[in-house]
């Protein structure tokens, strides 16, 4: 064939993994955030008054932040959630009854190692089967390697009785064979769209977009190696694994790919999602989550996240209607997981 631009928005998922052991709990109170944090919300994020006093009375608040509109959309959101860390991470793990519902159609976590059962109800919508009759390289509706989009040509009679099960088992063992060769090789591994007439490399997209996230390099640069390197960077703590869904976003549902990281440590955690594929709009995307506790306000902790994607068909005329709806789409997902995480987790007592 499942995780950005010239900007200080990726900054703060990696700032504030500082900003805790940088402000002492003297210096903070139930009614404020912490102090560096809440400088660094005002020179970058830039939330309106009531977007502050909201996050302060622990509500959550998101807001797209500045990006190249023609490639990249960016998303800030954050929420005080009043439950343990440890409760987060262990509703993480379980990825599949996590992220369910809603516009999540299906979640499934990829064995380790992978399976083809693992992908048992991976399959193209109607309408993209009914685009892969037609595609080719360098024009289809579909994000597909080369290889890919010759092996649904070569394997599935599409004259046949029954072409859409011959299709979508070609599907999965493409999915198999694609996350078998990202856990062997790496990003180098990762696909090169053929979807249209220039192609495209997911390794070069991903690296762009690391690249320009230079912070991420002065704050966490283990997890830049990791998320660069991996699997030959070791990550000491981490546990990752990848996992498959299909997603209702924009117009289109998308099947994605992705590799889930989460390292813990005794001042805070951190959460990565990293994009591997997708079959409609995304070339690649990282999800940066900071949890960090702050005793002085209570037993929970902040959660804090940047998601940073990078698409086509966001330039010209066209783009612009797309670019429109696609960063809605962002940012209306981007609160509504922030609420129902606060919501669950916080139930959960």
């Amino acid at each position: 064939m499942r995780t950005e631009s010239k900007i200080g928005c990726s900054a703060l998922a990696v700032f504030v993994l500082v900003v805790a052991r940088a402000a002492p709990a003297s210096q903070q109170s139930s009614g404020r955030l912490p102090p560096k944090l809440e400088s660094f919300l005002a020179t970058t994020v830039h939330p309106a008054p009531a977007e502050y006093q909201l996050l302060r009375d622990g509500g959550p608040i998101t807001k797209l932040l500045d990006s190249d509109p023609s490639v990249e959309t960016v998303a800030f959101g954050a929420v005080w959630i009043n439950a343990p860390i440890s409760r987060y991470v262990e509703a993480i793990r379980d990825i599949e009854n996590f992220e369910i519902g809603g516009g999540f159609k299906v979640t499934k976590r990829i064995s380790s190692p992978p399976r083809i059962e693992d992908f048992a109800q991976m399959r193209f919508p109607e309408e993209d089967l009914e685009d892969l009759r037609t595609c080719k390289v360098g024009d289809c509706e579909i994000k597909l390697s080369q290889d890919a989009l010759e092996r649904l040509r070569a394997e599935v009679d599409w004259k046949g009785p029954n072409p859409e099960a011959q299709a979508n088992a070609v599907v999965r063992e493409i999915a198999l064979n694609y996350v078998k060769g990202y856990l062997e090789g790496g990003n180098e591994r990762l696909a090169v769209y053929r979807d249209k007439s220039r192609p495209t490399f997911v390794d070069e997209e991903f690296r762009a977009m690391i690249d320009q996230m230079p912070n991420l390099a002065a704050f966490i640069p283990w997890m830049r190696q990791y998320l660069l390197d991996f699997p030959k960077a070791h990550l000491e703590g981490a546990r990752s694994f990848l996992y498959w869904q299909e997603t209702q976003f924009g117009l289109k549902p998308t099947l994605r790919i992705s590799h889930m990281v989460v390292r813990e440590g005794p001042e805070d955690t951190v959460v990565a999602s990293k994009m591997l594929y997708a079959s409609h709009y995304f070339w690649t995307a990282l999800e940066l989550q900071t949890l960090l506790p702050d005793p002085a306000r209570g037993p929970g902790f902040w959660f804090v996240t940047v998601n940073r994607s990078r698409s086509d068909g966001l330039s010209g005329f066209q783009g612009r209607v797309i670019r429109g709806r696609v960063r809605s789409e962002v940012e209306k997902g981007t609160a509504a997981a922030l609420a129902a995480t606060k919501r669950r987790l916080e139930n959960a007592r």
